[in-house]
């Protein structure tokens, strides 16, 4: 019997595949849990239909990040931390105080998990700082580190 899968099953096929599986699995199994539905002409169609909707949401939504992506190109934030002698930083800027500033200094509300730092910044001065908006784009903006 075909079925149309509704969510992941191990060892049988991901969501939305249509996979071949015995009548007995599918009646007592798929169906009953609500893993799967038969593989009629009408599910099909919408199979399709959902699987066209999702894609059209996929590209507006990769549109939208590289458009913010431009618009982020150039801009710079300032973030003041505590300097002792000799210009030495106490502790370091961090993905957190970044999304902060953004959000403050800019209005952009950027998860602090999507902020891209190879280590904590220990140093004053302007550092580029790679933003995650997609999986397919990636902004970069200028932290400026200055003296508190």
């Amino acid at each position: 019997m075909k079925v149309i899968l509704l969510q992941d099953v191990k060892s049988v096929g991901k969501k939305g595949e249509i996979v071949e599986v015995s009548d007995g699995y599918a009646r007592n199994v798929l169906l009953r849990k609500g893993q799967g539905k038969e593989a009629t002409g009408k599910n099909m169609n919408d199979l399709k239909l959902q699987k066209a909707n999702a894609e059209k949401i996929a590209q507006e939504q990769l549109e939208a990040a590289k458009a913010l992506a431009e618009e982020m190109k150039d801009k710079k934030i300032t973030v003041a931390v505590k300097v002792g002698e000799g210009g030495r930083v106490f502790g370091s800027v961090s993905s957190k105080e970044i999304a902060e500033a953004l959000k403050a200094q800019l209005g952009y509300d950027v998860d602090k998990k999507k902020i891209l730092l190879d280590g904590p910044i220990k140093t004053l001065g302007v550092t580029n700082v790679g933003i995650k908006l997609h999986t397919k784009v990636t902004a970069e903006i200028g932290v400026h580190v200055t003296e508190a």
